[in-house]
């Protein structure tokens, strides 16, 4: 079978910044399927032409290297830098590994296991409720959201394991309670020294050195564009964003209204809709979704975005949409473990948190953006105006873009949203990048200089 040409290039590079970490700057006129394709192994974009990927146990080398093996084996061409080459054949073994009998082979495979549970983790498909210190290491139980099932996890960085397994949330409670009653803490740990650094390296593709290294031919690259949070970032093409995902989602089926300004696409169960206005004004509602009890009750929750909510939000929106989450809301009051599990993701990262009467605010150190808790609202059951108000922009009465949650919003679909705020990072706002040209904002300094790799021994 002949393997079809694909018009993309893909170059692996280590990081400039991170000692392990991989980049991958795609180009070509199908750069979007190889994109695709790194993102589907693991890989994250950080610019229009650049992924990353940073791992927790350090063997992003190796990792890319089986990646470069996959796009070459679709048709798509890939490119190692030297630097890279040297990492992926040294051999390193982990210093004072705690199980000495394993062979490299094994020792990965733990490792991948330990990414892999990070990867839960952090996407959100494993909600930790509590952790302790067991006087050796960190201690965690959580549920995956996927299978209900409960976990006890073992352990820090490439060394964390599921010690223990049970069948419900309660149960796995109660037992890590009954061992760790004196030290647990609600929630997950602190991020450690190796996941802040990870996540550091997934914010920036750095500035990998580019010198022709083999007479390979290359695409004519795309420029570098710059990266801002996700609450800062551009639109996109909503209606763009809206196919792929109706496309990718067979269980929604997309409805023309008699206006062809407006579609709406309902789910198969006919109890979660989601109507896009085409054209609405940037801070006007364009999307409107509602969840129904029954197909012919009334909406049990709604929320509301508007036309220049960035594109990465709108992602994360969607995505959620499309998981059994967004079918979750019981009718019950907000209550205060509800709050905590939506905010979670930003506490995380340090956003601060502010009383002022009956509303509660929560905000970064720096940028402009607030989400806010209407607390009167979210303690009457039958209050179908706005609970949550996520917004972003300098001005408090006109925000660059508003998002509108009522009571019962699952706590799901709005810590999805909230884990995106905190970590997500996308392309600026064309509008907001020319103010800044108008006004002569100055060129940031270039980066250092490329650095060798650091010694890998562990």
């Amino acid at each position: 079978m002949n393997t079809p040409f694909i018009n993309a290039h893909v170059r692996l590079d280590t990081h400039p910044t991170h000692p392990s970490a991989v980049t991958a700057t795609v180009t070509g006129h199908h750069a979007h399927v190889a994109f695709v394709a790194l993102e589907a192994d693991g890989w994250e974009a950080v610019a229009a032409d650049t992924l990353v990927l940073a791992r927790i146990d350090r063997e992003e080398p190796y990792w890319a290297n089986q990646t470069a093996q996959q796009l070459e084996d679709v048709g798509i061409t890939t490119e190692i830098s030297s630097g890279l080459r040297e990492a992926i054949d040294e051999e390193w073994t982990w210093a004072n590994y705690p199980m000495p009998w394993c062979t490299r082979a094994e020792i990965r495979d733990v490792s991948n296991q330990a990414q892999k549970i990070y990867d839960d983790i952090r996407h959100g498909r494993l909600l930790i409720h509590a952790h302790a210190h067991d006087g050796h290491t960190t201690v965690a139980v959580g549920t995956h959201r996927d299978t209900g099932k409960s976990v006890y996890l073992h352990g820090e960085n490439h060394l964390r394991q599921i010690a223990d397994t049970f069948d419900s949330p309660a149960q796995a409670l109660t037992a890590f309670e009954r061992l760790h009653g004196d030290s647990m803490r609600p929630g997950p740990a602190p991020l450690t020294d190796t996941e802040r650094q990870a996540a550091q390296a997934r914010t920036s593709p750095g500035t990998p050195d580019t010198g022709p290294e083999t007479p390979t031919p290359q695409p004519e690259p795309s420029p570098q564009r710059e990266v801002v949070p996700a609450y800062a970032a551009g639109p996109g093409d909503h209606d763009a964003i809206f196919e792929e995902f109706l496309a990718a989602h067979d269980d929604w089926e997309k409805w023309r209204t008699w206006s062809d300004g407006t579609t709406h696409a309902i789910h198969k169960s006919q109890t979660l809709r989601i109507e896009h206005i085409h054209e609405a004004d940037p801070q006007e509602t364009s999307w409107t979704i509602a969840a129904y009890e029954t197909p012919v009750s009334e909406h049990m929750w709604h929320l509301t975005a508007t036309g220049a909510t960035p594109a990465t939000i709108l992602k994360a929106l969607l995505t959620v949409l499309a998981s059994d989450d967004a079918l979750e809301a019981d009718g019950a009051l907000i209550r205060e473990k509800t709050v905590t599990e939506v905010t979670r993701p930003l506490a995380d990262v340090g956003w601060q948190h502010t009383n002022q009467g009956s509303y509660l605010h929560w905000k970064p150190q720096e940028g402009d953006v607030r989400l806010t808790l209407d607390a009167l609202a979210a303690q009457s059951p039958n209050d179908t105006s706005t609970t949550w108000r996520i917004w972003a922009g300098r001005d408090v009465d006109r925000p660059e873009c508003t998002i509108h949650a009522s009571n019962n919003t699952p706590a799901t679909v709005l810590s999805h949203l909230t884990g995106e705020l905190a970590h997500g990072f996308g392309m600026p706002h064309p509008r907001l990048q020319q103010k800044r040209a108008t006004l002569g904002t100055p060129t940031p300094p270039p980066r250092s200089p490329h650095q060798p790799p650091a010694p890998r021994r562990r």
